[in-house]
């Protein structure tokens, strides 16, 4: 008489159960999580091991491993290698230490006429200087194991990334202005009352856009040769323009106009024209930056000239740029 089968009691969790879905059905995971993953949901459904492991492709052997150590370590910690009592390791936590410290500094500051670390550069500086340092494990150590070991620590010192340091003392300040003239947009196009006594303008400069001509004139589609419209390849360069626009975020209109500079002058013309737009009751609000032209002297003279409340700016932070919406305009148009 066949002794009866010994079940492995398995308890699944149900957000264990979820990872263990996912996983099996993953193409990204490692193989060996992916097959121990459907190990255990095959035994949920079915425990029996020479059942799962036909199902699976594995031996029973295989498939009672993974229960054990299921049990023992629990579900999710089933899907990983046991650890293999190996070779000790030779490079000490202290040697790596110090090499990573080598590695966050910039080649340059150690004599080299690099400014930044090679990892064969970095790698020969730890052979020629570990044993004085007091890491003689080091001493033999490869470009490869140079590399591994910053990976670990997830250090590239053979890069530069750059960031933009804060210079605006003011930022929180001036973010939340800008931020209440958004919220003022918000409520007044919820409101829809008509016709409103206030706008606002979300304005910026486009410089360096080049002006390019054509050197021939554009052929017109023509059956059974080409069906587009073709253009010759070469073009002449007509110097660069600048690009002066504003959205009027109430009912987006866009205001703009083409200059070859942007200077205090141009940017005159600009609120000449928007001056023009609107009715002269109108309370218009301006979003824009700090540019030299919109705080020049000459800017300010034409603004006195008008009424006290007709033009209001709301500068945004130095380096904030984002957080103004006309640039999501312009780059529409990159």
């Amino acid at each position: 008489m066949a002794a009866p089968r010994r079940v492995i009691d398995i308890s699944i969790e149900a957000d264990d159960l979820a990872q263990l879905e996912r996983i099996a059905r993953s193409r990204t995971e490692p193989a060996s999580w992916v097959e121990r993953a459907r190990i255990l949901l095959a035994y949920r459904t079915d425990p029996s091991a020479h059942a799962v492991g036909e199902a699976v492709g594995v031996t029973h052997q295989t498939v009672l491993r993974c229960l054990r150590r299921a049990v023992r370590f629990g579900v999710m910690a089933a899907l990983d290698d046991s650890p293999r009592p190996g070779k000790a390791p030779e490079i000490t936590a202290d040697a790596r230490a110090w090499l990573i410290s080598l590695a966050c500094q910039k080649a340059k500051d150690l004599g080299y006429p690099h400014e930044l670390w090679t990892t064969r550069l970095l790698a020969r500086h730890v052979r020629e200087h570990a044993v004085d340092a007091g890491y003689s494990c080091l001493a033999n150590v490869v470009q490869g194991t140079v590399c591994k070991i910053l990976a670990r620590d997830d250090v590239k010192p053979h890069k530069v990334r750059y960031y933009l340091e804060r210079r605006d003392a003011a930022f929180e300040t001036k973010m939340a202005e800008v931020l209440c003239v958004y919220r003022e947009v918000a409520v007044l196009r919820a409101a829809e009352a008509g016709a409103s006594n206030v706008t606002v303008i979300s304005y910026d400069e486009k410089p360096g856009i080049q002006a390019i001509g054509n050197t021939a004139s554009d052929l017109p589609p023509k059956p059974g040769v080409h069906a587009t419209f073709s253009r010759d390849h070469e073009y002449k360069r007509n110097g660069t323009l600048s690009l002066l626009a504003g959205i009027d975020l109430l009912t987006g209109k866009v205001h703009a106009c083409v200059e070859e500079r942007h200077r205090s002058r141009e940017f005159v013309s600009f609120l000449k024209k928007i001056d023009a737009a609107y009715p002269t009751d109108t309370a218009i609000k301006l979003i824009l930056d700090n540019h030299s032209a919109h705080i020049s002297k000459e800017t300010k003279a034409w603004l006195a000239t008008r009424p006290e409340s007709r033009f209001t700016f709301v500068f945004t932070p130095t380096h904030a740029s984002w957080t103004n919406l006309v640039e999501g305009f312009f780059s529409k148009m990159a």
